[in-house]
């Protein structure tokens, strides 16, 4: 898969490859740990690094025509955040999404489905045959989602059409889900088609994504031209893209500058504003502190944040349970201070039952890879649905990664066979 990443207490180091076929799939490969960043003077307003060694890498699944691609890792310690107060965090762009219209939740309606049920993606909401005439009414408001939202679904191996159907399908009926984040990349014809269709039918609310090549090549901007081309001629496609992120981790990739990517947020903003659709950058806490804060101008251009959390690779790492205290910190310390009140979601967000191979070692000798750790996570994560509802902007959502190990293994949480591996139930409010 592209890179898998703690967006708080990594360590530095990883190396990625990709297949260029008729679709890519992202891989990791090793390599050498770098030199822990330069701490940020004491004039920028972000946290201080720390040094730990990461080391991250996923065994290829189905790949092809690999070419390599290095990713570095820091550990981040989350003592200093920005004061939300200071001006300098304060988004500035002038084409950010519009705010949802919504239906006010019903107090009547059952806790478990949070808030109203009369709204989309709402587990109580079915989506009409025929296509509403305007989006008014239509969105939940987000203020009101939080805890499980869905999973990351990767799509590098092009999911025919009744493929993505009944996974969609399992994943709003068995499991709740209200949302998948997309993750990879397919580039046939009409396969963002395929995934509205079968979000509609389904009731899933989709995080598109434009997803950057490692050759420094243009093929991202053909990404993106497609993606908003079938998003604006699709009628289903406004109703179903709740956000789109302009890449995964590509401050860390280094694919384009803060600045240049600032700007390509903002014009798709422009592009997208009048359908109410956010545009977000899906990173990790080190991508927009390296190089002294020079990415913090990218968080100020964002409509939401999704946020990668990834402890099995924290240089201390023991327990998924034990994991808790820095995963709050990351949050209360660094995400609440940079967003200001705007909605938070971690989106790379899990803990693997096995290390398939060496490429997958954790940098910590005490990191437990295992079905139950990879159990404990989530039990972990449920355990705090008080804590994630109470975090400023409307609560933290969270994403499973990933929905099976066919898609990334050790994370899914089915198994290879499509078995789920432990149960899991999370709850969708509290």
């Amino acid at each position: 898969m592209v890179s898998l990443t703690l967006f708080t207490l990594l360590a530095l180091s990883g190396l990625s490859s990709v297949a260029q076929a008729a679709h890519i799939k992202p891989v990791h490969h090793p390599r050498a740990p770098i030199p822990a960043p330069v701490p940020v003077p004491v004039a920028a307003p972000v946290a201080s690094p720390v040094t730990h060694v990461r080391q991250r890498r996923c065994k290829p699944r189905n790949n092809s025509n690999l070419e390599q691609k290095t990713e570095p890792y820091a550990r981040i310690s989350s003592t200093s955040a920005r004061p939300s107060s200071s001006a300098s965090h304060t988004s500035t762009h002038t084409s950010a999404a519009p705010a949802k219209t919504t239906t006010a939740p019903n107090p009547a309606n059952s806790p478990s489905k949070g808030g109203s049920s009369n709204c989309f993606p709402a587990l109580g909401f079915n989506p009409p045959a025929n296509v509403p005439s305007s989006l008014d009414g239509w969105w939940c408001d987000d203020k009101t989602e939080y805890a499980f939202l869905g999973f990351s679904y990767e799509v590098s191996a092009c999911q025919s059409k009744s493929q993505l159907n009944s996974e969609f399908a399992d994943i709003r009926k068995r499991f709740n889900g209200r949302y998948v984040r997309l993750y990879g990349a397919c580039d046939n014809n009409g396969f963002y088609d395929d995934v509205v269709e079968a979000a509609y039918a389904n009731g899933l609310g989709v995080q598109a994504l434009i997803w950057f090549g490692f050759d420094g090549g243009s093929q991202w901007e053909q990404r993106r031209d497609s993606l908003f081309a079938t998003i604006h001629s699709n009628p289903k496609a406004k109703f179903v893209t709740r956000a789109v992120q302009f890449g995964s981790e590509p401050l860390l990739d280094g694919v384009l500058s803060p600045s240049d990517l600032a700007a390509q947020v903002r014009s798709a903003q422009d592009q997208l504003a009048s359908l109410g659709i956010a545009v977000t950058v899906s990173d990790m806490q080190y991508s927009f502190q390296k190089d002294g804060g020079s990415g913090l101008k990218v968080l100020d251009a964002v409509d939401i944040f999704d946020a990668h959390m990834l402890p099995f690779f924290a240089g201390d790492a023991t327990t998924a349970q034990a994991s808790w205290p820095s995963i709050k910190s990351g949050i209360d310390n660094f995400w609440v201070p940079q967003a200001n009140g705007r909605k938070i979601y971690l989106t790379e967000n899990g803990w693997p039952s096995a290390v398939e191979n060496d490429s997958q070692n954790p940098n910590s000798a005490s990191a437990q890879a295992s079905v139950s750790q990879e159990k404990a996570y989530f039990d972990m994560l449920d355990e705090n649905c008080a804590y994630f509802k109470s975090v400023p902007g409307g609560g933290v959502g969270w994403f499973a990664h990933i929905y099976s190990d066919a898609q990334e293994g050790g994370y899914g949480i089915l198994n290879d066979a499509g078995n789920l591996k432990f149960a899991f139930s999370p709850k969708t409010h509290c």
